[in-house]
């Protein structure tokens, strides 16, 4: 197998460190045990090369030979084709991860994004545009509960999709987002729990200090 490459900023300010999306990619790689290193791009100067491997000049994307991906979930599918201790090898099992990782991309972060924007940018004012992603958050927030509730992971076994879902829901949980769901609460903190995920937090978290 040839090397797998991440590749990540190498420096970001303290806010997103702990949060910056190249650790979806390396929770998924620790779960696995795939060997990977890890290469940096510059946070300031976003050059050439980036765009050629990110259109949209962001982190993180995976080399796998002569294959470059880009988007944390692309990434995420191409990983669970390579291991089965990510995603299932029988197609019905597969089906299962594959409609929830879409699911944790287009129907619960695209509700919870714009309102982590608010968070992150202290922006109290109760606008229209606030209550109407406070409302939308919430509705998502309320389906998600019905689904974890008396459930372990989201196919069956731990997979690609509780990556991606748990990463999604960490992050709405940051600014108290699950306090009122506390089946999804205890999904992120299963998720949390898991080693890998601890090693993957860690070598973010020293990877972006190195650099300071």
């Amino acid at each position: 197998m040839p090397d797998l490459i991440l590749t990540t900023f190498d420096w970001v300010p303290d806010m997103p460190r702990g949060y910056v999306r190249d650790i979806r990619v390396r929770w998924a790689l620790e779960e696995a045990g795939l060997p990977y290193r890890v290469e940096s791009v510059p946070f300031r100067d976003r050059d050439a090369r980036h765009l050629a491997h990110q259109p949209f000049g962001q982190v993180p994307w995976l080399t796998d030979g002569d294959i470059s991906i880009f988007e944390s979930g692309a990434i995420l599918l191409h990983l669970g084709e390579l291991s089965g201790k990510l995603m299932p090898v029988e197609p019905r099992g597969r089906s299962d991860v594959k409609e929830w990782l879409f699911a944790a991309l287009a129907s619960v972060e695209a509700a919870s994004q714009p309102w982590s924007f608010f968070k992150f940018s202290g922006d109290t004012d109760e606008t229209p545009m606030r209550k109407f992603f406070d409302t939308f958050l919430e509705a998502r927030l309320k389906h998600m509960e019905t689904v974890l509730n008396g459930r372990e992971w989201l196919a069956g076994a731990f997979s690609i999709a509780d990556i991606l879902m748990a990463d999604v829901l960490r992050l709405v949980d940051r600014f108290d987002g699950l306090a009122k769901y506390s089946a999804c609460r205890a999904y992120v903190m299963r998720a949390m729990s898991r080693s890998a995920f601890a090693k993957a937090h860690a070598d973010q978290m020293a990877h972006f200090a190195a650099a300071d």
